[in-house]
C-alpha cells in the first residue's frame, strides 16, 4: 500500500482533464452560442489537448497533486488561481508562435481559463468529498522515538492520507502495560485494520507472539519504515543501522539506471549549456563592474567516492575560506550575486562539471571538504552520501530552502539524501527537476 494514496491522486488527475475539456466546451458554446458547439469543438480540441497535458504539469509544480501538502480549502482557489495564471501565458505563446493550428482563440482561451479555474475550485473544494477522499482506514502504531510521535501526530494531522492512528504505543514502555486489556481489546474494539510496526525494535520481542494472532482478524501489519518514508519523503535516520544499508543500498540494483543517467547527463548538459553561453558576456561585464573582482568560483568539493572535485561557479560573494558559513553570510553577497543567486544563473558554468563526469544534473549537493570531515564525525553513515555521485538539485535541497546551518539541521538534510540514495530513478530525478523548477519560479516572483 502507497500511503500516498495513488488513487486518490489519479482521481484528482482525471477530473482535472475531465473539467479541462469539459470546460473547453462550454466556452466554445458560449462563444458561438448559435453555431455547431461540435464543429468548433473538434478543430480546437487537439491543440488545446496539447496545453492540457502542459497545464496538467504546472498543476503537478504547484503541488496540487501532493498528498503531503496540507491545503486549506481557503487556499485552494489562490493556488489554482495562481497556476491558471502561469497557463495562460503557456497558452498565449502557444498560440501565437506556434501558428500552426490555424486558429487564434483570444475569445475562447479567456473563457476557457475562467470556467476552467471556477470548475476545478469547485471539484478541489466540494466535489472530491462524494468519491470517499475522507474515509479512513483505523491503524494502531507500534515504535519509539521522535519519528513514531512525529509520524503519528503528522498522519492524524493531515486530511489526505487515507488511514487514522487510534493508538500508538511507546515500545520502549510496553513492559509496563497489560498489552491484553489496554492495546489488544482497543486494537479489536476499534476495528483496527492495519498495524504499524517497527519490527527492528528490541522491544518488540515480547509482544510479537500476541501481535502473530492478530494476523487472524484479518488486520494487515506494515513496516514503520515503509510509511515514515512514504510520509515523509525521507529516512527515519536515528533508526537505521549497518543492516540498513545492507538490504537497500546496492550500486549492482541501480547499475542499468546510473548508465542511462550518464548518457542523459550528457545530452542535457549540452542542450543547457549551448544556449547559456548567450548571457556569459552580461554576467561578465556585470561581475566586474559590480566589484572588479574575479569572475569565476572554483571551489574544492567532496565528490562520488570521497574523491575530490573543482566545481566552477561565477562569484557571487566576497572571498573567504571554504568551509566557513558565518552569521553575516549574506551581507557578503554581491548586488550582481543576490541577482545570480535567485535565478541560479551562477550555476551555469557547472554545466561543465556535468559534462566531465564530476556531477550528476541530479544527486546530492556536494560539501566543502572541511564541512564533510566535520559532520563525518559529528553524523553516523554521513560519508554514505558519496556513494552516488553529486547534483546541481538534489532531494534534500528541495525539501531544504537553506544550506543547514547546524548538525542537527545537516542531519535531516542526510535523512534526505539516504532516501534518494535507497531510491534513485529516473521517475524520481524528473521529480527533483519538477520541484527544482517550482523552487526557481518562487524565488524570482513568478
Amino acid at each position: 500500500m502507497a500511503i500516498s494514496s495513488k488513487r486518490d491522486m489519479f482521481v484528482l488527475f482525471l477530473g482535472d482533464v475531465a473539467l479541462f475539456v469539459f470546460a473547453l466546451w462550454v466556452a466554445l458554446t458560449l462563444r458561438n452560442f448559435m453555431g455547431d458547439t461540435q464543429q468548433f469543438f473538434s478543430v480546437h480540441i487537439v491543440p488545446f489537448s496539447m496545453l492540457f497535458a502542459v497545464w496538467v504539469l504546472v498543476f503537478y509544480i504547484a503541488s496540487l497533486y501532493e498528498p503531503h501538502t496540507v491545503v486549506l480549502k481557503s487556499r485552494i482557489p489562490a493556488i489554482i488561481l495562481n497556476a491558471q495564471a502561469v497557463n495562460s501565458a503557456i497558452a498565449v505563446l502557444f498560440f501565437y508562435l506556434i501558428p500552426s493550428f490555424g486558429i487564434t482563440p483570444k475569445i475562447v482561451l479567456f473563457l476557457d481559463l475562467i470556467i476552467s479555474f471556477l470548475f476545478i475550485s469547485a471539484w478541489r473544494i466540494f466535489g472530491t468529498q462524494f468519491l470517499g477522499f475522507r474515509r479512513k482506514e483505523k491503524a494502531a502504531l507500534f515504535g519509539s522515538g521522535e519519528e513514531m510521535h512525529d509520524l503519528y501526530r503528522v498522519v492524524n494531522e493531515n486530511p489526505l492520507y487515507p488511514l487514522r492512528f487510534v493508538t500508538a504505543v511507546d515500545l520502549q514502555k510496553v513492559d509496563g502495560i497489560d498489552f491484553d486489556r489496554e492495546v489488544l481489546e482497543r486494537i479489536l474494539g476499534e476495528g483496527v485494520s492495519m498495524i504499524v510496526v517497527d519490527s527492528r525494535n528490541v522491544h518488540i520481542t515480547s509482544i510479537l507472539p500476541r501481535l502473530y494472532n492478530l494476523i487472524f482478524s484479518h488486520i494487515r501489519f506494515i513496516d514503520h519504515y515503509r510509511i515514515y518514508e512514504d510520509i515523509f519523503d525521507k529516512v527515519p535516520l536515528s533508526l537505521i543501522g549497518y543492516s540498513w544499508f545492507l538490504e537497500n543500498v546496492s550500486s549492482r540494483a541501480h547499475f542499468g539506471f546510473d548508465l542511462l543517467k550518464r548518457w542523459m547527463d550528457i545530452l542535457l548538459a549540452f542542450i543547457l549549456f549551448i544556449p547559456s553561453l548567450i548571457l556569459y558576456p552580461f554576467v561578465f561585464l556585470a561581475i566586474k563592474l559590480d566589484d572588479g573582482g574575479p569572475i569565476f568560483y572554483i571551489p574544492e568539493r567532496v565528490g562520488e567516492g570521497n574523491r575530490l572535485i573543482h566545481i566552477y561557479k561565477f562569484r557571487t560573494m566576497t572571498t573567504m575560506d571554504d568551509g566557513k558559513r558565518l552569521a553575516d553570510n549574506k551581507d557578503r553577497i554581491t548586488r550582481v550575486g543576490n541577482i545570480l543567486r535567485k535565478s541560479r544563473i551562477d550555476e551555469l558554468p557547472q554545466l561543465w562539471n556535468v559534462f566531465r563526469g564530476d556531477l550528476s544534473l541530479i544527486g546530492p549537493r556536494p560539501e566543502f571538504p572541511a564541512l564533510v570531515a566535520q559532520y563525518q564525525e559529528a553524523i553516523p553513515y554521513y560519508n554514505m552520501r558519496h556513494l552516488v555521485k553529486p547534483g546541481l538539485s538534489g532531494w534534500a535541497q528541495v525539501h531544504h530552502d537553506k544550506p543547514p546551518q547546524t548538525i542537527e539541521e545537516t542531519k535531516d538534510k542526510l535523512a534526505y539524501d539516504l532516501y534518494y540514495l535507497k531510491n534513485r530513478s529516473l521517475a524520481l530525478d524528473i521529480k527533483i527537476a519538477l520541484k527544482t523548477i517550482k523552487t526557481l519560479l518562487s524565488r524570482t516572483g513568478i
